[in-house]
Order: structure tokens, then sequence, then C-alpha cells
């Protein structure tokens, strides 16, 4: 029984993935969708200055951990009904929450098995990723080419310790979501002009630029290490 219990939390969330694309939800995260449903977000999020964050929150926290795509979406979205800063904030604990799901039943249910089944390769790239956890996990979510969904799952495989995953997400995420919800930010002003927002944006060089040196700020004290490691005592 224990094996099967152990499987059960991704058996869920495989099933949960596959019924939210077999009911279309992904659709419902589109810029058709939030222009036609603007004025009454706007209203929602006025009358409901408590409930609507948490809300928010708790469908980005989904969304994260059932991989629906449309993460920048819904982060422009929050920087339009609430601002850049707070915007930031719930995005930034929503998609941790949503992540750390995804990371746990990973672990639980593969990360032993993989583990043990593991080569000699696999187990050296596993203790330099044990050992420099953080860098690399700022690296990964700091460079925009990187699936979130992807980086989600291989630290669980590589033995990362739960509390330097959250860390590392939750900082590692915040250049590019204060970048969405400054765009989200002015989304009023595109809608009425009849234009849509630039998902591209986060590659331009102005902004991918330092997006990737802080990915090497963040990566550089592991090459250091390693090149003193080889130095002749």
């Amino acid at each position: 029984m224990a094996p099967i219990k152990r499987f059960l939390p991704l058996a869920v969330l495989l099933l949960a993935i596959v019924a939210a694309f077999a009911l279309g939800l992904d659709d419902y995260l589109t810029f058709a969708q939030l222009e036609h449903n603007r004025a009454r977000l706007l209203d929602f999020v006025a009358r409901h200055p408590l409930v609507a964050p948490l809300m928010f929150m708790l469908i980005y926290a989904l969304a994260t951990a059932l991989s629906i795509p449309g993460g920048a979406l819904l982060t422009i979205a929050g920087g339009f009904l609430f601002g850049v800063v707070a915007a930031t904030c719930y995005v930034v604990v929503a998609a941790t929450v949503g992540a750390t799901i995804v990371f746990l039943i990973a672990r639980t249910a593969l990360g032993d098995s993989l583990q043990r089944k593991a080569g000699p390769a696999v187990r050296r790239m596993e203790a330099g990723f044990r050992a420099n956890a953080l860098n690399y996990l700022l690296f990964l979510r700091l460079i925009p080419v990187f699936p979130f969904w992807l980086v989600n799952l291989v630290p669980a495989f590589l033995g990362v310790p739960l509390g330097t995953y959250v860390v590392a997400t939750a900082l590692g995420i915040v250049p590019g979501t204060l970048v969405y919800a400054s765009v989200g930010n002015g989304l009023g002003a595109v809608l009425d002009a009849g234009g849509r927002p630039d998902l591209a944006i986060i590659f331009r060089p102005e902004i991918i630029l330092p997006l990737i040196g802080l990915a090497v700020l963040a990566v550089l004290p592991v090459a250091y290490r390693k090149f003193k490691a080889r130095q002749p005592s």
C-alpha cells in the first residue's frame, strides 16, 4: 500500500492537468477574455479588496500547479487589476506555492526511485546541484528561456532541500514578474488604443541583458569555488 500512497498525489495531479485542458480552462487565459471582462473585473476588485487578491492568488497557484500556460498573461492581469507592487507580491507568493506543490509531489512520488536508479554521472550532478542548489536555481529562474514547469521538476529529482527551493523560486521570479506587472499597469491605455501588450518584452535587450547579468552573478560563486578547488595548494 505504501507505494500506492506515494504515487497517489502524482496521479491526482496528472488527472487534474488532463481535466483542466480537456475542459478548455486554458482558453480563458487570453487577452480577448481579459478585455471582454475588463469592467467586471475592475468592479469586483473595487468591491472586494480583500477577497479579490486571495482569489487571484488561488487561480495563479492552481494554474502553476497544473502547468496551464498563461503565467505571463495572469501576471499582466495582476498588474492591471492591483498595480505593480501589489501584483508582484501576489504573483511571487502564488507562483511559489504552486511550484512548491509540484516539487513536493514529484519528490515524494518519483524522487527516491530515480535517485536509487541513477548512475555515477547523475549522482555527481546531483551532488553538485545539492552543494550549489541556491545558485543554480536562481540561474534557472532568472533566465526566462527555461520552461517554468521543468524547473519545478528537476530540483525534486536532484534532492534539493525544500527551503532552498522555496527561497530560490521566490527570489528568482521577482525580476520577470516586475516586468510583466509593469506591462499590466499600462494595459488599460493599450486596450483603449485597440492594441495588445507585447508578451515578448522580456526578450528585449534592455530587459533580457540585465536578467542574464543577474543569472551570471548567481553562478559566479560556484565557478569561483570550482576554480579555487583546481588550484594547487
